[in-house]
């Protein structure tokens, strides 16, 4: 069976986001003054072979864990559904 992960992934919320005040004050000049916050970060869609739902779920948290995010800098989360 195939399934699809998408995996967001964010700056943890105490660090700095550079990006995400940049974007800011890009939307400030451009008189767009009601968003208070942006934060910058990554989407990735994983397409998953496995034979259930579990076992795609556990790859795609494995392949979060082991290289597509930094602890140290990043939280993520994802959802797995079945294509």
């Amino acid at each position: 069976m195939t399934f699809t992960a998408h995996v967001e992934i964010l700056p943890h919320p105490e660090l700095l986001d550079p990006q995400g005040k940049a974007v800011l004050l890009g939307l400030s000049n451009l008189n767009i003054t009601a968003i208070e916050d942006v934060r910058v970060g990554k989407h990735i869609v994983l397409t998953i072979k496995a034979d259930s739902m579990q076992e795609a779920d556990a790859l795609a948290k494995e392949a979060c864990e082991k290289l597509l995010v930094n602890p140290i800098m990043e939280r993520y989360s994802y959802e797995v559904t079945k294509d």
